[in-house]
């Protein structure tokens, strides 16, 4: 099996510090192979050869993934391109079970021996696990789809694009950062294409064609005088879209107090303009005075609290304590799903997965069990109603079928519960950003996504942001910096008191989300539109405690 090469953006000077680790696997490939695509027929060919292998050995279950996973990113700098890459990782993964015990076993090698003996081996793996096992899997049950295929909705897509439109973009957006005052800017495309197949034993054989982008910049100012620096990074969110979502009109911009925000579609050249201004803004804004605030949380700001806050603590394996890697358990436990009255939130907190939702990061057809993928309650004004759950923990919530939100990052990886895109739902009463600000009459209104901590129950947290804004009386009167909100949870879903409506809705998220041991990484989405929360603690992050 192929070893994973993870590839790590950097960079130098002060914006460095603000690249994020963007991990890369597989064989660096000429760019014009990436639009080649393999013919679902000769996959069925190789997922039966493991299916018959794997039965022969004694397997009651067997699914069969095989994926070619592509990644392509351009990293400029200012003037300058810094990186092109375009890599393949093409695989099988094949898991069983075997005298009641999961298996899981992966293979790069195509042929059909190689497959076989990957089979088998599945199967030993299988059965030497069983002399540890202390209850057989349970599976829900899952009827058999036959041969199907679900593809991602783009108009374009973003590996057909020419790499030098795709330079000239960035460079274009870099100079008008520059231009606008930045000393700094690093800016890229990162984008995705997943070209997955299913096989199982239940009779299926889906097809699936998953595109995924992500646009990016990150301005660095410094105040010459003092060496001090802020830093401004784009108000873009990783989606799932073709090269589309780079094509804004004005229908996908929103005016807001705090400049122009994007629904939908993304307009990265004036994002970067706006960006240089507010970063020399930043220099300039007003330490906060620490206290309770009311917050106006904008869905850039907001899809990261909703992610570590709901998301996490949701995940059925976290509640059980089966899982802790990256993000702890869960203070979510049975019983107080089980009570029917946990009071999460207050009777506006309205929270959804959804693993079909268009555009989003985690829209698929089919999950990497080949359950059919939905939408389902996980809050529902203010209680807990449910989980997220795969096909061997849905017995344990009294489910007879799987929600369908099982995930592998990589065909080399065993798939395993991951989070489904989890979201505020917006506000029934027509309510505009505009009027959320004229209810506060001290407040705080923040955009984009910053900085956090969170326990490793999901409960206690800490968040920062991009931009915020003083609201006074009713009014915005000027930038402040050095802002985080302390909450829990429960208080801070609780102190929610209105949520914008419909024509406000955005998606955030992410493309990096960790979990598991050996880890793995998946992308998901979280959508909102503008809440507002009541007497929310904030904190000063400059001043020194004691």
């Amino acid at each position: 099996m192929k070893r994973r090469n993870f590839i790590y953006l950097t960079g130098v000077g002060a914006a460095a510090a603000m690249l994020p680790a963007i991990p890369v696997w597989g064989n660096e490939i000429p760019f014009e192979k990436s639009l080649e695509y393999v013919d679902p027929a000769s996959k069925k060919i190789i997922a039966d050869v493991a299916l018959n292998a794997a039965r022969s050995k004694g397997a009651t279950y067997t699914d069969v993934r095989i994926g070619r996973y592509l990644n392509q990113y351009v990293v400029t700098r200012e003037d300058k391109v810094e990186n092109l890459v375009n890599t393949e990782s093409y695989g099988v993964g094949i898991r069983v079970i075997a005298n009641g015990s999961w298996g899981f076993a992966a293979t790069d090698k195509m042929d059909k021996d190689s497959i076989a003996k990957a089979a088998e081996l599945a199967v030993a793996i299988a059965r030497e696990n069983s002399r540890l096992l202390a209850e057989p899997v349970k599976l829900a049950p899952q009827t058999g789809y036959g041969e199907v295929s679900w593809k991602a909705p783009i108009e374009k897509n973003a590996f057909e694009i020419p790499i030098k439109e795709k330079v000239d973009l960035l460079l274009s957006v870099n100079d008008a950062a520059m231009k606008g005052g930045a000393d700094y800017i690093n800016s890229i495309l990162f984008m995705v294409n997943e070209q997955k197949y299913f096989a199982s034993s239940d009779n299926s054989y889906i097809d699936q064609d998953i595109h995924r982008i992500w646009p990016t910049f990150f301005i660095t100012k410094i105040n010459k005088e003092t060496g001090k620096f802020e830093t401004r990074n784009a108000l873009s969110a990783p989606t799932g879209m073709g090269y589309e979502y780079l094509d804004a009109k004005p229908e996908h911009k929103i005016h807001t107090a705090a400049g122009t925000v994007y629904k939908g579609r993304y307009d990265m050249l004036e994002d970067a303009r706006q960006g240089a201004t507010q970063v020399a803004d930043k220099l300039k804004a007003k330490s906060v005075e620490p206290g309770k605030y009311d917050l106006v949380l904008d869905p850039s700001h907001l899809w990261l609290t909703i992610h570590e806050s709901c998301g996490h603590p949701t995940e059925l394996d976290r509640v059980l304590g089966y899982e802790a890697n990256f993000a702890g358990t869960s203070f979510l436990t049975l019983d107080k799903w089980e009570s029917k009255k946990f009071n999460y939130g207050s009777k506006v907190v309205n929270i959804t997965a959804d693993k079909t939702e268009k555009g989003s990061l985690g829209a698929v057809g089919y999950d990497d069990e080949g359950v059919k993928c939905g939408k389902w309650d996980i809050i529902k004004e203010g209680i807990l109603v449910n989980y997220q759950a795969i096909r061997d923990q849905a017995h344990i919530i009294g489910l007879d079928h799987s929600q369908g939100c099982c995930y592998a990052d990589n065909w080399s990886s065993v798939q395993f519960q991951r989070m489904a895109n989890i979201s505020l739902q917006p506000g029934k009463q027509p309510l505009t950003v505009d009027d959320q600000i004229k209810n506060v009459e001290k407040g705080i209104y923040i955009v984009g996504d910053g900085s956090f901590s969170i326990d490793q129950q999901r409960y206690n947290f800490q968040f920062g942001g991009q931009l915020f804004y003083e609201i006074k009386a009713g009014k915005i009167v000027g930038m402040l910096k050095d802002v985080a909100y302390q909450s829990n949870t429960q208080e801070f879903w609780n102190s929610c008191v209105a949520v914008c409506d419909q024509r406000d809705y955005r998606l955030g998220g992410s493309f990096f989300d960790g979990k598991g041991q050996p880890s793995q990484s998946s992308a998901v989405s979280h959508g909102s539109a503008t809440a507002r929360f009541k007497g929310v603690n904030v904190i000063n992050t400059a001043r020194k405690i004691g």
